[in-house]
């Protein structure tokens, strides 16, 4: 029998799977490879804040050390002395027991859908929301409801009218992806004591949390009620995301699921960046490190608000003012959409990313995300002087 005789596979698709759709982001980024794209689309850190020379010397030493031990498989809760110095870092008492080393902070939004979320059930959201929450929530089938929220974060009213059922409520409390905001000390105390009153779980996601540029964010939800949050945090946004490593802190009801959960996934995180990653931060690194990241993207930030003040002028075109992380919200005139507008802007050599895609119920199609850590200063300019002359052009003025 030859080979093109045999009978073509027919393959059926799990009702999961068509629910799976590209990321809007990573679509864009396809965009922002052509040359001379400026690009303000992508969540990526800036390259030349990746402390390339200590890793180098922690390879060596890792290797040199215990290099079998770094090249095996590795228990699936992660390498003892990692999840001991998470726990440590962390603002409140964490017993290391309940630290889950995950590949990236979004392995942790997959655990967290796999273990918490039947078809059919209801999941809160703040509106808007991480897009790649809404990714990984989306295949296990629930109802995925955003709560209203403003510039001090979720309403809790709101929360409370759309509470019942709700298997946990996803929140990013500081420098949100993708609107830049931070939850008020006022709005954390009223939401942790709204959420325990309803016997709603929380799933606070904190991988921006260090990047503050004035004073540092209110303390953490998960602080608040331990045994009523899992919290999330990564290493991406203050060493490499490249490393792919994150971290999940889970009640004891909880923690053996989502460990249940990884080690079918991929048995464990990768050994040797967990060793890595160990051995870079055991001396007190990431506390000399991470504020030359903080001063760098307070600048970038300045100069995009300078631009967008100076070239924006008349256009009617709204905008916040991060105080820290990496993204800036901004909000079209009424008639324009930012979907419509993205062509344009290409056109002119400047890319963004819509900011529906962020959105779990009815989305404002007006808005738009800009990340300002990624561009030098004189990017910035030149990037938001086409934006705001595409809006010219759009507006056609």
């Amino acid at each position: 029998m030859k080979l093109n005789d045999l009978q073509q596979a027919s393959w059926t698709l799990a009702r999961r799977a068509e629910r799976m759709n590209p990321s809007v982001i990573r679509e864009i980024l396809k965009v922002t490879e052509r040359p001379g794209i400026i690009s303000f689309a992508g969540g990526l850190p800036a390259p030349r804040t990746f402390p390339v020379a200590e890793f180098a010397d922690a390879c060596a030493r890792v290797l040199r050390d215990d290099g079998r031990a770094a090249l095996q498989y590795s228990a699936s809760e992660g390498y003892a002395p990692l999840r001991e110095a998470v726990a440590d870092m962390l603002p409140w008492n964490v017993d290391p027991a309940h630290v889950l080393i995950t590949t990236g902070s979004q392995q942790g939004l997959d655990l967290v859908a796999k273990v918490l979320v039947d078809a059919g059930s209801r999941v809160l959201v703040e509106t808007p929301t991480y897009l790649g929450a809404l990714q990984a929530f989306t295949p296990m089938e629930p109802e995925i409801a955003g709560v209203a929220s403003d510039a001090e974060g979720p309403d809790t009213q709101d929360l409370a009218r759309k509470a019942t059922g709700a298997r946990f409520f996803y929140v990013l409390p500081n420098f949100q992806n993708p609107t830049g905001r931070m939850i008020s000390e006022a709005r954390r105390a009223e939401l942790s004591t709204r959420a325990a009153s309803l016997g709603l779980p929380i799933v606070e996601d904190n991988p921006y949390g260090d990047l503050w540029f004035d004073q540092p964010p209110p303390l953490a939800i998960t602080a608040r009620n331990p045994e009523g949050c899992i919290y999330l945090g990564s290493f991406s946004k203050v060493l490499a995301p490249g490393l792919r490593l994150g971290y999940v802190v889970a009640p004891a009801g909880i923690a053996p699921k989502l460990l249940q959960a990884k080690q079918a996934a991929d048995l464990h995180t990768p050994t040797f960046n967990q060793r890595i990653v160990a051995e870079v931060i055991k001396d007190g690194f990431l506390e000399r490190h991470v504020p030359t990241i903080r001063a760098l993207y307070k600048s970038q930030r300045d100069a995009m608000l300078a631009a967008l003040e100076r070239e924006m002028g008349g256009l009617d075109v709204t905008w916040n003012r991060p105080d820290g992380g990496m993204f800036l919200w901004a909000r079209l005139p009424a008639g324009l959409s930012a979907a419509g507008l993205l062509p344009q802007a290409v056109n002119r050599g400047v890319a963004f990313v819509p900011g529906a895609a962020f959105y779990a119920d009815e989305a404002d199609p007006r808005t738009l995300r800009l990340s300002f850590v990624t561009a030098s200063v004189q990017q910035i300019d030149t990037g938001i002087a086409a934006l705001a002359a595409a809006v010219r052009e759009a507006l056609g003025s």
